[in-house]
């Protein structure tokens, strides 16, 4: 072989072996999910650095703790039927007391010494709607969805023209909150800041037949001031008529892991015509780079953990899951290494 040929061919296969690096997927094609703990109805996990995971129990209207021997505890009860929770930047718990009708409908923060503090319950003098999902920017400001799902005649928010509000909320401090999205989503469920607290994601999933074109991911443009920029609404990803996004993660390359999809049809408005349950691997741009499945319904939430950051937990049906990753997640406190 010649001396250009030689040179043609260790190119090439630099080429190749670059190539390969830089298309590394989020999660290995060998990594396999790991069941933790089951409980009646799982959501909202989040990863603390003492290496406890914390969880929603729905039905129970219960949050429990997986210790780090894999013991189930209870950590709260009744928790006002929570839904999801994300750590404040003094790890403190944050949740969402809302499961729906009947719930609490507030936003709590659990102190260091077990007292709860209520940072939000009413909006303009009116009782909010359901707290579903927070998540919280770099400088602490947290971010809260408020639809209604199921029974609705308890609503308080409206607008002037008589229309429900499902709004996204910001929180500054205690009582100190902005509606951010009024009508701009539908029905918002998850969320999700990006690492440089540029974009908020939203997850829309207006489920059981009411609406099968309303199962989107959104992207908002935020301000400094974390405010949206109007008209700035972009739409990322459609789950058409199947079951659309529920809760989120986001990693340090700023990807979106969110959880949607039946692996069975539920009902008329919930087919399962292409969508199926798991971790949707979403790009910034929008483009779906995975798919991890998960062998059940109805998958809820996840959340990235471990002392790595490589560690996704997923609340789905009765159960808690894990799978390694291979990029670290973006979690707010305590800051990655």
């Amino acid at each position: 072989m010649s001396k250009q040929l030689l040179i043609l061919s260790s190119l090439i296969g630099l080429l190749l072996s670059s190539a390969s690096l830089a298309e590394e997927p989020p999660v290995a094609p060998d990594a396999q999910l790991t069941l933790h703990n089951r409980v009646a109805f799982t959501e909202g996990p989040v990863w603390h650095p003492s290496g406890n995971v914390y969880f929603s129990d729905i039905a129970n209207s219960r949050i429990m703790r997986q210790d780090p021997k894999g013991e189930l505890h209870v950590f709260r009860t009744p928790s006002g039927r929570t839904n999801g929770m994300v750590f404040d930047l003094q790890g403190r718990l944050i949740a969402c007391e809302g499961g729906g009708y009947g719930s609490n409908r507030r936003l709590t923060r659990t102190e260091h010494d077990g007292t709860i503090t209520v940072l939000a319950h009413r909006y303009q003098g009116k009782l909010i709607n359901s707290p579903n999902d927070v998540t919280i920017d770099s400088r602490g400001r947290l971010y809260f969805s408020d639809p209604r799902y199921g029974n609705r005649s308890d609503l308080e928010q409206f607008d002037d023209k008589g229309r429900a509000i499902e709004g996204i909320y910001r929180i500054d401090d205690v009582d100190k909150v902005e509606r951010i999205i009024t009508h701009e989503v539908i029905r918002p469920n998850g969320l999700a800041i990006s690492p440089d607290d540029r974009y908020l994601f939203v997850a829309e999933n207006v489920n059981s037949g009411d609406d099968p074109h309303n199962r989107k991911l959104w992207r908002f443009t935020l301000t400094a001031r974390g405010s949206v920029v109007a008209g700035s609404r972009k739409l990322l990803f459609d789950w058409g008529g199947d079951r659309g996004p529920d809760g989120m993660a986001i990693d340090q390359q700023g990807r979106l892991y969110v959880t949607a999809g039946f692996n069975f049809p539920q009902d008329p408005g919930e087919a399962v015509k292409k969508y199926k349950a798991g971790v949707y691997v979403i790009s910034p741009a929008g483009k779906l780079v995975q798919f991890i499945p998960v062998p059940i319904d109805m998958i809820t939430n996840c959340a990235f953990g471990g002392a790595d950051r490589k560690t996704l937990y997923i609340t789905a049906g009765h159960k808690l899951w894990s799978i390694r990753t291979n990029t670290p997640g973006h979690v707010a406190w305590p800051p990655g290494k």
